[in-house]
């Protein structure tokens, strides 16, 4: 072990750093590679680009999340979990290869759901392993905690090396082209455009992530004893109206739903603030380093003091940040634009996407971990996927939203997911109940 973790669950979150750090280049540049006019929008004249960026966006969770109950109950039927990991990293390694070929908006969308078919595959059966590998309660909280700091710090710093990699703007012909034409543009034949590159990056990501999983993890034993026989989710609890891990799973929606409104909205954001995609892509990625700080640290609070107290906290912290950042350009105008001698507002939305980071650092491992203490044997994937589940959807719909309530004002999508992390909130404060008892272990449900 390494600093108190499984190996097995560094590998495992080693392999997602790497495969994160391509799919979050992905997220950055395939609105700006749609906008730039290498894509074609022939036949689709009625639709802004923002709400045909958002269906792309979209499209990857939509598909990711309605194929996550099935793939995380298989894995746990079969009981071969790295199975299903390989064969993901291997579908989403070949659609990434295939962006540069394609030159039509709905090639883009084929592809991206093919990716969203190859998440499916690795999300869920990913947290079971990690559960799993986990001795004890005492450990679970951590070892999630751990997992997700190594994951996002590849989709936190994805979004920075992609903002470096395109700073042409979103003409065709504006695309910096980078030393890489010197090094390898004349084997291959052709110029290397920024575009290129980050795709490049997105399948290398891949190719590292299978690579480590190959060689490092293996299938627990027993995984497939005591699987469950339906897809059903448990919405009704036993003392309380709502189940908790159904609640926190709702939570977990709302969260990554007010996540992903950013990247839709990149265009309005950059004028309004009078700021360049660097910039953007640094505030995109604040959310996510903030979760690098914190997410061991709360992982491990969490088996110690219990995971309902994160939880509340971690929504309770989200509403205001959320809308905050509604308002950040009436609050730069009261500080005369500038904050410290710098532009405030880009300062302001920095400071606020990173007090959201923290909120979700809170929400983040001592939600999987709830979930985890509760799943019976052998049933981590179905478990889990409900939380994997529900952020993918709120990652499909966030995108949707932004690109709808952007026509209603800049602060619309901030504060339309402001009111649903207010809702989380009263939720959880109600219906979840502590899962650790006063000896760490996991607690008995309320019995009926």
């Amino acid at each position: 072990m390494v600093l108190g973790t499984d190996n097995r669950v560094l590998a495992l979150a080693m392999a997602r750093l790497a495969d994160s750090l391509g799919n979050s280049f992905l997220i950055i540049v395939l609105p700006l590679y749609i906008a730039s006019g290498r894509i074609s929008l022939a036949g689709l004249d009625g639709f802004t680009t923002e709400l045909l960026i958002g269906v792309v966006l979209s499209l990857f969770g939509l598909l990711n999340s309605s194929l996550q109950p099935f793939t995380g109950r298989l894995s746990d039927r079969v009981g071969r979990r790295k199975a299903f990991i390989l064969v993901g990293l291997a579908v989403f390694g070949v659609a990434s290869a295939a962006y540069p070929f394609v030159s039509s908006y709905w090639s883009v969308l084929a592809v991206r759901a093919l990716q969203g078919v190859g998440a499916a595959l690795t999300i869920p059966v990913t947290l079971a392993l990690v559960n799993e590998y986990a001795a004890d309660a005492t450990q679970r909280g951590g070892n999630f905690g751990v997992f997700n700091t190594f994951r996002l710090i590849g989709f936190g710093f994805g979004p920075i090396v992609a903002g470096l990699l395109i700073t042409g703007g979103f003409g065709g012909e504006q695309v910096v082209t980078y030393v890489l034409t010197d090094a390898f543009g004349p084997l291959a034949g052709a110029r290397i455009s920024g575009f290129d590159a980050a795709f490049s990056i997105a399948v290398l990501g891949a190719v590292v992530s299978f690579a480590l999983v190959t060689i490092l993890v293996d299938d627990p034993e027993g995984t497939d004893a005591a699987a469950a026989d339906d897809l059903s989710i448990r919405v009704r609890g036993r003392d309380q109206l709502f189940d908790p891990v159904f609640v926190v799973g709702v939570g977990t929606f709302f969260m990554a739903t007010g996540i992903a409104i950013f990247a839709t909205i990149q265009e309005v954001v950059n004028t309004t603030l009078g700021q360049g995609p660097f910039l953007f892509s640094v505030q995109f990625a604040a959310v996510v380093i903030a979760n690098v700080l914190f997410q061991v640290p709360i992982g491990r609070a969490s088996d110690r003091f219990g995971r309902r107290p994160f939880l509340v906290a971690g929504f309770a912290l989200l509403v205001p940040s959320l809308a905050l950042q509604a308002y950040v350009p009436e609050l730069a105008t009261l500080l005369d634009g500038t904050l410290f001698g710098v532009s405030s507002g880009p300062l302001l939305m920095l400071l606020f996407r990173l007090l959201q980071g923290v909120s979700v650092a809170l929400v983040f491992a001592p939600g999987l971990a709830l979930a985890g203490d509760l799943a019976g044997r052998g049933q981590s994937g179905t478990t889990l996927s409900v939380l994997t589940t529900a952020f993918g959807f709120g990652v499909a719909v966030g995108p949707l939203i932004s690109g709808y309530a952007i026509r209603f004002g800049f602060a619309a999508p901030f504060l339309v997911t402001a009111v649903l992390a207010a809702l989380a909130l009263v939720l959880t404060y109600s219906q979840v109940w502590e899962t650790l008892d006063a000896d760490r272990a996991p607690a008995p449900a309320p019995q009926d």
